[in-house]
């Protein structure tokens, strides 16, 4: 009898501490891992998303964040891999950054897939997206909701760039993946790898000619004053971020707190893509006046001067084509041109 009490009062004892043990289980601070600062969209939706989850948690997840990949020593390219193995909690990444360990990301790099950002929008959230998204689950990461870096447009320290002539010999700084390779030396350029961090100064002293970059990390990192006077735009490829969290991590927190850190990443990252379209839109194109205002010459390509460019970059998105998925880049294709 004395033993069934025992047992009794233990297991009234444990229904009661369940939901404070649970929480023990919660880290006290997570680390949420970016590339770019809060002077860029970027870093400010990672700013906005710890502030939100915060908030709708009531400070039960706690997310400090580190900017410039300081959790993989400013290496974009192992940060998939560092989430997937606990050494990143949460992030907000790029799809050109992980594409090296998730093929099927490539898709959002084939040059000149995207005219517009209605495109991005029936990629990201539509049936494409979801389909990006189930890749990114089976690799071990839950994804929760859809940013954006922006659309790369081209800038140098040597000429205005009309015509893919233009850009032959030029030696242009491109992110770490070998599509972007590819691209730049169908247009007849000589890309080289490298950071972000690195590519400031290699500029700066004229050891590259030109980058690649969405207008905001242009205008926020002051590229004009890096020898860069010549800003082509054009549009060619678009980079989509994705909230994410570490597996584990997600499984660790409870059914409401998950819905929370879900609600808050589409919240964050609806502000930070309204960011980072901000001042290049029809009916806004203050970015592009700042611009011109530090002397750098602007020069917007017409369809048909984009159609030159295309024509020499289509056997790249053919070769790609085949290693993201020929159905999934058919869907694309044709949700694109279903979007007016």
């Amino acid at each position: 009898m004395r033993t069934s009490l025992f047992v009794l009062a233990a297991a009234v004892t444990l229904s009661f501490a369940s939901p404070s043990m649970a929480q023990e289980k919660y880290k006290p601070e997570y680390r949420l891992s970016t590339v770019l600062g809060s002077a860029f969209p970027w870093g400010k939706g990672g700013e906005r998303w710890a502030e939100l989850v915060k908030e709708k948690t009531q400070g039960r997840i706690n997310i400090k964040m580190y900017p410039g990949t300081s959790l993989v020593a400013g290496d974009q390219t192992r940060e998939f891999t560092a989430i997937r193995q606990g050494v990143i909690d949460l992030a907000v990444g790029s799809t050109i950054n992980w594409s090296p360990q998730l093929k099927e990301l490539n898709l959002f790099s084939l040059p000149f897939l995207m005219p517009d950002y209605k495109a991005v929008d029936a990629l990201t959230h539509g049936r494409v997206g979801q389909e990006i998204f189930k890749v990114i689950e089976r690799a071990g990461v839950i994804p929760l909701a859809w940013g954006e870096n922006g659309y790369r447009e081209l800038s140098n320290s040597k000429r205005e760039i009309r015509t893919p002539a233009d850009m032959k010999g030029m030696k242009f700084r491109v992110v770490g993946s070998p599509l972007f390779n590819d691209t730049f030396t169908a247009l007849g350029a000589n890309p080289t790898q490298m950071s972000f961090a690195d590519a400031q100064p290699a500029l700066a002293s004229g050891a590259v000619d030109g980058q690649e970059n969405p207008m905001s990390v242009f205008v926020a990192a002051k590229l004009s004053t890096l020898n860069q006077k010549y800003l082509t735009v054009w549009g060619y490829v678009n980079d989509p971020l994705v909230f994410v969290v570490n597996k584990e991590v997600w499984a660790s927190w409870s059914k409401a707190d998950q819905e929370a850190v879900r609600a808050a990443a589409v919240q964050a990252g609806r502000e930070e893509t309204e960011l980072a379209r901000k001042g290049m839109t029809a009916t806004d194109s203050s970015v592009y006046k700042t611009v011109e205002g530090l002397g750098v010459k602007v020069t917007r390509l017409s369809p048909k001067e984009i159609d030159e460019f295309k024509k020499l970059t289509r056997p790249v998105v053919q070769k790609w084509t085949k290693t993201i998925g020929a159905d999934l880049v058919k869907k694309a294709e044709a949700d694109i041109a279903a979007r007016k």
